[in-house]
């Protein structure tokens, strides 16, 4: 019985990830048929990708309710009943820390800043200063969540700090900063901080799950952002950039060489390499768990079985959803990107910037996996649907800020510190209720989905722009990404309160 239940709640999945996907499929399929008037010359090799991401995506959601949420819940009921807190902060430092150092798209946005400063940004040190400072963020919204103080105080304060910290801060290193604060955050990560924050929330009297539970996603997308500020005002008040060393740079073209004998011999090794990429990421997190469910609590895993079964398939669901992004959604999206920018004009780059943007969203696996969380946790307050909707939209009008910032080539000091003003006068109006999960959403627009596009189309533009620099305008479209979520949710709910209230006084 237990095996037709699961099938029957994947069959669900299944169908629930390609109404997801579809936005994806409209977006590419509208502007390759009315903008650009081609068809892909490897459209069967797009579409099994685009089924592939579809089985991914239900693998992926089937496994979080099989694992991570159970374990992230169990775990922090325990140090709960134990009552240690520095066992808990402990816990979730290195919750964190693990989660993040081996992230691929924190991995992959280091390697892109140490090529394209030439050195001067250092890949690991980058990647070492975000994971700490996840980590600390971790324990210290621990320590909050057991206080049971409100996030917005928090929330103001850091952001206060991360917009002074901006304005002193090189302008070589405010987009690389506010995007490494975006793509802390991944469809792995967020799951299991969220979890952990929900538990945690749910076992201590007296702690409402959604205004407690939520934000440790926020602090971690917050902190590191000041981080690698402070970071880029010491790099870069050197003398001189170093030069690229030849340690930095045989790697690159051995990646480049290995990468292109690969496609031409054999597409299974690839494959291989990929899912070992996969394995190795999700392994610190397994071991942290393993550690402290053995070695701290000492207590065996219920459901051995299940557990296990759920990790294998989140790392399945992973792997086939990045495959599939490889030979669907990738190889259209770089030849539209680089077909939209040699048009003649620029509105169909802002359109489509905003329609990648929406799209991408919706079909983000960890927004559809917190905002059912949220729904859950809210009883009745909030809808899953609407959430992933307003969030979609903020992303979406983000990016097409972000992509006029590049095109007009103003300064993006003025554009962040103006978002974040506005996030923090929101921040002491909206209800207390959805302060946290707001920042939350904004932390899981940019994660396999969106990072990947939305950094190319970034780099692409600032390279094909003249008088552009890529360094100081190629990045930065992650943060335009999860700022605007956290306005377009707050606002909303504020607009909602304010009709309420009305609605009680006529009453």
């Amino acid at each position: 019985m237990a095996s037709v239940a699961q099938f029957r709640m994947f069959a669900g999945l299944l169908t629930h990830s390609f109404r997801n996907l579809l936005p994806i499929i409209l977006v590419v399929g509208v502007f390759q048929a009315l903008v650009i008037r081609q068809v892909p010359e490897d459209w069967l090799s797009i579409s099994i990708g685009l089924a592939v991401v579809v089985v991914g995506i239900a693998l992926f959601l089937q496994g979080l309710e099989l694992g991570i949420f159970p374990i992230g819940k169990n775990i922090s009921n325990e140090f709960a009943r134990k009552g240690s807190l520095p066992l808990l902060m402990i816990f979730g430092f290195c919750l964190g820390f693990s989660a993040v150092i081996a992230e691929p798209a924190l991995i992959a946005v280091a390697s892109q800043a140490e090529l394209i400063s030439a050195g001067r940004v250092n890949g690991w040190t980058l990647r070492l200063l975000v994971a700490v400072s996840v980590g600390a963020v971790v324990a210290l919204g621990i320590v909050r969540i057991v206080l049971g103080h409100g996030l917005h105080w928090y929330i103001i304060g850091g952001y206060l700090l991360v917009v002074a910290v901006t304005f002193f801060a090189p302008e070589e290193i405010v987009g690389l900063a506010y995007d490494s604060g975006g793509v802390t955050t991944n469809i792995v990560t967020v799951p299991l901080i969220a979890g952990l924050g929900i538990g945690l929330a749910m076992s201590l009297g007296g702690r409402n799950p959604l205004a407690h539970g939520f934000g440790l996603v926020a602090l971690a997308v917050m902190v590191p952002m000041i981080t690698v500020q402070l970071y880029g005002i010491l790099v870069y008040g050197q003398a001189a950039a170093p030069a690229l060393s030849p340690s930095l740079a045989a790697p690159l073209a051995l990646n480049d060489a290995a990468n292109a004998g690969v496609v031409a011999s054999s597409f299974l090794l690839e494959m291989l390499r990929d899912l070992l990429l996969m394995v190795r990421d999700v392994l610190p997190i397994i071991g942290v768990i393993l550690f402290f469910q053995y070695l701290v609590i000492r207590k065996p895993l219920a459901h051995l079985h299940q557990v296990a079964a759920g990790f294998v398939l989140v790392i399945v669901g992973l792997y086939a959803f990045v495959i599939g992004l490889k030979l669907g959604l990738f190889p259209v999206g770089r030849s539209m990107a680089e077909q939209l920018i040699a048009l003649d004009g620029w509105l169909a780059v802002y359109l489509f910037a905003f329609a990648i943007g929406f799209a991408t969203t919706m079909a983000e696996p960890a927004l559809i996996a917190i905002a059912a969380k949220a729904e859950e946790a809210a009883q009745g307050k909030l809808d899953g649907d609407t959430i992933r909707l307003l969030v979609a939209l903020g992303v979406a009008v983000g990016i097409t800020i972000g992509v006029h910032r590049i095109i007009t080539g103003h300064p993006i000091h003025y554009y962040i510190m103006g978002g974040y003003a506005l996030v923090i006068i929101l921040t002491a109006m909206a209800p207390r209720y959805i302060v946290a999960l707001a920042y939350d959403l904004g932390g899981v627009t940019t994660s396999e989905v969106t990072v990947p596009l939305v950094t190319a189309l970034g780099i692409g533009l600032a390279t094909n722009i003249e008088g552009r620099n890529v360094m100081i305008d190629g990045f930065g479209l992650i943060a335009f990404a999860s700022i605007f979520p956290i306005v377009s949710v707050m606002a909303y709910a504020i607009v909602g309160d304010f009709m309420m209230r009305r609605r009680g006084a006529s009453g």
